[in-house]
């Protein structure tokens, strides 16, 4: 007999609960996405992999197909897909206003954290004492992205074909250096020719008893907002009127050659190109912002892109980092203070209501394919490659936590980067095996494990400060 509780109805699985109406009150919703909000570190694996332990493991809301369906869709889209997963999910559970909710909570931690981190950048330009916590903290996370990658490739690689897909990308990725966009594209090709071949590919793999009670989104189930002309024209109109807005009030205030016009302009650009997630956008950035802007200088950037590592929310938004130093040293008419807050907050605009509108504009659309056996097969495909980005993310954060250094060693095809084994930070190697021991063997929650690492951080820094480069 099996020990799961029970689960709702089925009545109430497939037909209260189907999605296009509130499938769980909207406080339930929001006090859920605040809690995952504040668990975002570790970049998009371990932020794929708090939502699916809470969304589908714990609270049922959503199947573990419907789950990856939205993944593989939101790993299609430029801009940070954990963020856009979180949109989608949202609008799922309650409409326009869960997807907003859903979104907008999943940035506002970063936000406020990289604000303040900035601020004291600024003012102190000392900031050993959060290093520390954020030694601790990046160990930690090696054991978010580790357990990401072994319950994605569980529930997501159920036939031997899909293994060999998600190994291949992880080897072009991480081997050969091949662009994210060009692995998603022929994993999606490769998943849409097995998938002719071997039909059960596309399909939803059957619950198990190992489930748990059924979701509240049946992964069946169409959701009720049907797709039309009239409704996206009003979300695209609406979304780009409200995406240029703080743009052109800065150019009409202030005028076109303000700071604020060209960090506007500069980082909307960047939001519609960062397909493959921010890895893959960030060179560019920080050439144009250190070069071509001025607007920080080369360790500036590199310290910056420690902290967004570090803080709650995406990668990218280390853009507000940049934006924060950016106007506070060209505060044309204001004061300085006051017009490093406010690019801050233009920049995380520009860059994440595009966002809101991929999810808006195409989840209606994408909802309805969702039964579209080749599509399901190209997106298998995809989700298979998404295991592979995701331990290759793994490796990326594990040389970059666990040596000081690394180099690039290109040799004809391969594009590697290895290790300054001189470099080794053995208190960041410590805490990660403690971390590992942590969530693997003695089952922590997320927020307890990174507490925990975060002080142990602290206390290895400041005990052997010449341990950490």
């Amino acid at each position: 007999m099996s020990n799961q509780p029970p689960g709702p109805p089925p009545a109430v699985a497939s037909e209260s609960a189907r999605p296009g109406r509130d499938v769980v009150p909207l406080w339930e919703a929001t006090r859920a996405w605040f809690a995952i909000s504040l668990q975002t570190f570790g970049g998009p694996a371990g932020q794929i992999a708090v939502m699916q332990r809470t969304l589908v493991e714990e609270k049922r809301w959503i199947g573990q197909q419907r789950f990856l369906f939205a993944l593989s869709y939101c790993t299609l889209l430029p801009g940070p897909e954990a963020q856009q997963l979180a949109t989608y999910v949202g609008w799922l559970l309650n409409g326009l206003r869960g997807a907003l909710v859903a979104g907008t909570l999943f940035v506002l931690p970063g936000v406020l954290a990289l604000l303040v981190l900035s601020g004291v950048y600024v003012a102190y330009g000392d900031t050993t004492v959060v290093e520390a916590l954020f030694v601790g903290l990046s160990a930690a996370v090696l054991a978010i992205v580790a357990q990401a990658v072994v319950r994605v490739a569980r529930t997501g690689l159920a036939h031997p074909a899909l293994v060999a897909l998600a190994v291949g990308s992880f080897v072009a990725l991480s081997v050969f250096g091949v662009p994210f966009p060009a692995v998603v594209a022929a994993a999606a090709a490769a998943g849409w020719w097995l998938g002719r071949r071997v039909p059960a590919l596309g399909a939803a793999r059957p619950a198990s008893v190992d489930d748990g009670p059924a979701p509240l989104v049946p992964d069946d189930a169409l959701h009720e907002e049907r797709p039309s002309l009239q409704r996206s024209t009003a979300v695209l109109v609406v979304g780009l009127l409200l995406w240029a807005a703080p743009v052109v009030a800065a150019a009409l205030l202030l005028g076109r050659s303000s700071t604020f016009v060209d960090q506007g302009l500069f980082f909307a650009g960047t939001a519609l190109v960062t397909f493959g997630g921010a890895y893959a956008v960030l060179a560019f950035v920080a050439q144009q912002a250190v070069q071509v802007y001025g607007w920080l200088a080369p360790g500036e950037m590199v310290r910056g892109l420690a902290l967004a590592e570090t803080t709650p929310g995406p990668l990218i938004m280390v853009v507000q980092y940049v934006a924060f130093l950016g106007a506070y040293r060209a505060p044309g008419p204001l004061d300085p203070w006051v017009a490093a807050v406010v690019a801050s907050l233009l920049v995380t605009w520009v860059t994440f209501v595009p966002c809101f509108l991929f999810i808006l504009l195409g989840a209606p659309y994408v909802e309805r394919l969702r039964h579209n056996r080749a599509l399901a097969s190209a997106l298998a495909g995809i989700t298979a490659a998404v295991v592979g980005v995701i331990a290759n993310l793994a490796v990326y954060f594990a040389l970059h936590t666990l040596f000081a250094e690394t180099r690039r060693t290109d040799a004809g095809p391969l594009a590697l980067e290895l290790p300054v084994v001189a470099t080794w930070q053995p208190v960041a190697a410590a805490i990660a095996l403690v971390a590992f021991v942590l969530m693997f063997r003695l089952r922590w929650s997320v927020l307890r494990t990174l507490g925990a690492c975060a002080v142990l951080g602290l206390v290895g820094v400041l005990t052997f400060p010449g341990a950490v480069g």
